[in-house]
């Protein structure tokens, strides 16, 4: 097993900054000029928000609809393509492509991950 690591740590505080939350994704569109790029409209609970993830190449627009997935909710936004992208899905390197972290039970959108 190879480990891919930067060797930097953070201390609890640090990470605790990071707010993580699943996320049920409502509706997914393809980003006009890229291959890759899929526009996301995630539930996180208290609001909806738009994410744009480098992930079209493995996943379809319609294997998503529907799904819940990991959010990084605190990112600060930023344009990709002139869309405002307000968070990030977690995913892995997987050896064909992103490989979206995985969510079993029954979990509300906005729940947090601790």
């Amino acid at each position: 097993m190879t480990t891919n690591t930067t060797g930097k740590k953070i201390n609890l505080t640090k990470f605790q900054e990071l707010e993580m939350r699943i996320g049920f994704v409502r509706s997914a569109s393809e980003v006009e000029g890229s291959d890759k790029l899929l526009m996301l409209t995630i539930d996180i609970g208290e609001k909806e928000i738009t994410v744009v993830s480098g992930i079209g190449k493995k996943y379809k627009m319609q294997d998503l609809e529907g799904t819940n997935v990991v959010v990084l909710v605190n990112l600060e936004p930023r344009d990709i393509m002139g869309i405002r992208s307000e968070g990030m899905i977690l995913a892995a390197d997987g050896k064909e492509g992103p490989i979206l972290l995985s969510i079993t039970g029954d979990v509300s959108p906005g729940t947090a991950i601790r």
